[in-house]
């Protein structure tokens, strides 16, 4: 998993709330458990017409947020059923950290084990970026998971945020649930040594 210390960039702003995994990658994706190749899906329904054209009108298809890697979305984020699938068609097409007031339990879960940061902020400063990044279209915000803070370079937005420090710890060092096992190899090791396993 790729490690998660810094990042600097584009945000696009989803005013919805309850963006279920359904939205966010439909089931007729769901037929590979490759963990890559399914950036074309995300919000695909949203993002393509009927004839498999581009949507203006939806944000990543906008010129000014094509390339964004920070999304702002309303609570609760990531709602419905539990697939693993949402976070990785979310990294595939580049977004790295997901901010929201409220995220659905397994799929903030899923983040952290994937590499995509979600970030749970209160509701006044989500909208706070929600509402420059629809202003001020392209505007880029700063997160260091080190500092727990954004801000961006104006410094108009300027935020601390709390997070877990065993979640911390997994995103900065890139480690997924055996990345986190295998730390403790030799302690593993030394436990099968003195029980004869």
């Amino acid at each position: 998993m790729d490690a998660f210390v810094k990042l600097n960039g584009v945000v696009a702003p989803l005013d919805r709330v309850n963006i279920d995994t359904d939205q966010i990658i439909p089931a007729v994706y769901l037929k590979s458990i490759e963990r890559t190749g399914f950036e074309d899906a995300l919000f695909s329904s949203w993002r393509y017409n009927a004839d498999g054209s581009e949507n203006p009108d939806f944000v990543l298809n906008k010129p000014e947020y094509r390339n964004a890697n920070v999304l702002v979305a309303g609570p609760n984020f990531g709602c419905g059923s539990s697939r693993e699938h949402a976070p990785w068609a979310l990294r595939d097409y580049g977004i790295k950290c997901i901010i929201s007031t409220s995220f659905a339990d397994i799929f903030y879960n899923n983040c952290f084990k994937n590499g995509v940061l979600p970030l749970v902020l209160p509701p006044e400063q989500v909208r706070e970026i929600m509402d420059k990044a629809e202003s001020d279209p392209g505007i880029q915000l700063n997160i260091d998971l080190l500092a727990q803070r954004v801000w961006d370079e104006s410094e108009e937005i300027s935020i601390s945020f709390e997070i877990d420090s065993a979640r911390k710890d997994a995103l900065v060092n890139g480690l997924d649930d055996i990345g986190l096992t295998l730390r403790m190899e030799n302690d593993i090791s030394d436990y099968e040594a003195k029980h004869g396993l």
